[in-house]
């Protein structure tokens, strides 16, 4: 059991039978009477976000998230396939699981994790950056390569990016999962 100031940010808690994690926290000393602990809590299940107060003494239960890592294979309609590196088991997931924002990264063979609460997947998550080669870019006009100008490359998965002007078509690209930005072109 976490008391009230173990609920620092990323922390996951079980609350009325769902897991969620501490997004936000702040906390209060209110002299004799004790702390208590603001924060603002995001549902593991379906994405909502709530705020929460603790008091004082008050125990909370932890949530018991089990996280493994798995290949993705492929994508068949709504249905995406997974293979556990493991057990070499497949298994599929359909796209109330897997978000668009996630959707948009899947690569034939890219490892992902997996979130499972009380047996149930809730959460498909990507590693922070990952390699995607440029399928389509526009051609830069000369003279608009000296200053930070940007446009738009569509990635072999068909998300479409802002990279500099000076990417090409077959360049392989590093991309922050989180945000869609550029980071960097793959060296060779």
């Amino acid at each position: 059991m976490y008391g009230v100031t173990d609920l620092k940010k990323g922390v996951l808690i079980a609350l009325d039978g769902k897991p969620f994690r501490v997004i936000d926290y702040n906390q209060k000393v209110m002299g004799r009477g004790g702390s208590i602990v603001n924060v603002k809590l995001k549902n593991l299940l379906d994405g909502s976000v709530i705020p929460k107060t603790f008091k004082g003494a008050e125990k909370i239960e932890p949530a018991h998230v089990e996280n493994r890592t798995v290949q993705f294979l492929y994508k068949d309609g709504d249905t995406y396939n997974f293979m556990d590196g493991a057990s070499f088991e497949q298994f599929e997931l359909n796209s109330d699981v897997v978000s668009d924002d996630i959707a948009d990264y899947l690569k034939e063979g890219n490892d992902v994790s997996l979130q499972s609460y009380q047996d149930k997947v809730i959460n498909v998550e990507l590693p922070n950056n990952l390699y995607f080669e440029v399928t389509y870019t526009e051609n830069v006009v000369k003279g608009d390569t000296t200053s930070s100008v940007l446009k738009d490359a569509t990635l072999e998965t068909g998300k479409v990016v802002k990279v500099p002007a000076f990417i090409k078509i077959g360049d392989v690209i590093k991309v922050d999962t989180r945000t869609g930005e550029y980071l960097e072109r793959k060296k060779d």
